[in-house]
């Protein structure tokens, strides 16, 4: 059985164990129960009535936090001509196509790639790298474009990428307890929304079947999942 600290322990008294709480009244506890020294990022755990054996039945998509996500995150992008100035302007953090090479030496200083589609011949090469790291652009998630000026700016907005685990699960940051109480709801509501409009068509039964929120250390606080079903 897994045994928590002190801090943890106390934190949990802030919570009802087994009670579900609405998200605003959630993300509060969450924000009071947080212990840790540094400033621990709110977490969201979703889990979906999906099989993600089955390809038709897949959730994944993208949702710009409104209130962004606290973090900075660093914009990789290989892109080559105009599209390399359009992306430094827009503030990525690396641009070329240099920096495939650099991959391959087993460089990964960056937190998102985004390429141009001509480029994605040369990364498919990298891909034992960086799929399984969650580092190789996607159509979908609208990380292979030739608009990556918007691209890069989104990301550096808060844009997350989301997709259900094998277990039927989806985890995302909502944003950092430092956030005021409101900043983390707007970013919430933003992420559930999403969740509800990628119901796969071929999932039965009820949807969103429990939803919990935590800081980094924290304990988690359920959610109820009646709004969403």
């Amino acid at each position: 059985m897994k045994t928590h600290g002190k801090k943890y322990n106390e934190a949990a008294k802030n919570r009802t164990f087994g009670q579900a709480y609405q998200a605003k009244q959630a993300l509060e506890i969450v924000k009071t129960s947080a212990f840790a020294k540094f400033d621990e990022t709110v977490e969201a755990v979703v889990r979906l009535g999906v099989d993600p054996r089955h390809a038709d039945q897949v959730v994944r998509g993208t949702v710009v936090l409104p209130e962004g996500t606290g973090s900075t995150v660093r914009v990789l992008v290989i892109a080559v001509g105009d599209k390399a100035r359009e992306a430094e302007a827009a503030g990525a953090d690396y641009v070329g196509a240099e920096f495939l090479q650099k991959i391959k030496d087993g460089w990964l200083e960056f937190d998102v790639l985004i390429a141009t589609p001509d480029q994605m011949g040369q990364l498919g090469q990298l891909g034992r790298v960086l799929g399984p790291r969650g580092l190789m652009p996607n159509p979908k998630a609208g990380t292979v474009t030739f608009n990556v000026g918007q691209a890069v700016k989104e990301t550096k907005a808060g844009k997350i990428e989301f997709r259900v685990d094998k277990g039927g699960n989806v985890h995302v940051p909502l944003g950092k307890v430092s956030f005021a109480l409101d900043a983390l709801e707007r970013n919430f509501t933003a992420f559930m929304d999403t969740i509800i409009r990628s119901k796969p068509s071929a999932a039965k039964g009820v949807y969103v079947r429990s939803l919990s929120l935590s800081s980094t250390m924290g304990p988690g606080v359920a959610v109820d999942t009646t709004p969403y079903r």
